[in-house]
């Protein structure tokens, strides 16, 4: 694990992928060494910043980078846009989280959401290149917020792109898509990954025709070490931590309207940190 430490973490390469959503590479040696699919960072950008849980999107072991993908959606990931390449992030701790048990299934599907499909993409490659057979269905309300489409498409033996407006790929909702897939392959495992009604839903689907799938419960971390108790999660009728006992787990036993609910806890609290940091930038520029 990358230790807490005085030097600083390099952005070595930092652009715009879509509206509010950016892309990062983080010189990180230590956690490019030892990343897997499905795992997470947490970073801080200076001494005042709040702990930002940021899923591992690639590495590359060689030259040290650690490859990060965010939207702004809150004071701290509005601050995190700012910071250009040759800057730097105060620390980063990782990797942290159980990795996706990747081994060669058969047929696999795996559905993205949204920012979600970047934490999707290491499950895609790794899946892929374990020898399975990988169809991949990817879900955005329009063309413009459909991100690493080309990715995907590399480590997918069958891509299908969904989009509420239909300006790219089919109109319509991922569990469509599903729905299909299903009824025309022997599907033995599935992975959803996107906004929390999303997965509720791909769950839902994936019941239908028993076929297991696992959903990535990273929204709801906060401090990513178990320690500060924000993950609470009810899985399989018992309490768990989505950042020490996850972030993946079995969709069938997510207790799913509690998750949506917790969503939500610290809404007030968020939305009065972005106001301040607002207006503060606006004094400031």
């Amino acid at each position: 694990m990358e230790e807490w430490g005085e030097n600083l973490f390099k952005v070595l390469e930092r652009k715009e992928l879509a509206p509010t959503e950016y892309e990062i590479l983080v010189d990180a040696p230590r956690i490019a060494k030892k990343a897997q699919p499905g795992q997470f960072v947490i970073l801080r950008i200076d001494e005042q910043g709040e702990r930002i849980p940021l899923t591992v999107v690639d590495t590359d072991k060689e030259a040290g980078w650690v490859r990060l993908i965010f939207q702004v959606i809150g004071k701290s990931t509005a601050q995190l846009a700012t910071v250009m390449a040759g800057e730097a992030l105060m620390d980063i701790v990782g990797p942290l989280g159980k990795a996706t048990d990747i081994e060669n299934y058969g047929t696999v599907l795996l559905v993205g959401g949204g920012v979600g499909i970047a934490a999707l993409f290491p499950i895609v490659k790794g899946l892929k290149e374990a020898g399975n057979h990988v169809i991949t269905i990817l879900g955005a309300k329009n063309a413009e917020l459909l991100i690493l489409q080309d990715e995907c498409a590399e480590y997918s033996d069958e891509l299908i792109l969904m989009t509420d407006d239909g300006s790219v790929g089919q109109k319509g909702l991922v569990t469509q898509a599903m729905e299909e897939v299903f009824q025309r392959e022997e599907i033995s495992m599935a992975w959803a990954i996107g906004p929390s009604i999303m997965m509720k839903f791909c769950t839902l689907t994936a019941q239908k025709y028993d076929v297991p799938i696992y959903v990535s419960l990273n929204p709801i971390m906060i401090d990513g070490t178990g320690m500060c108790g924000g993950c609470r999660v009810t899985v399989a009728d018992s309490i768990k931590f989505a950042c020490v006992d996850g972030p993946e787990f079995l969709g069938e036993e997510v207790d799913w309207d509690e998750f949506v609910n917790r969503m939500q806890q610290y809404r007030p609290e968020e939305m009065m940190a972005n106001d301040r940091y607002e207006k503060q930038v606006s004094s400031n520029g």
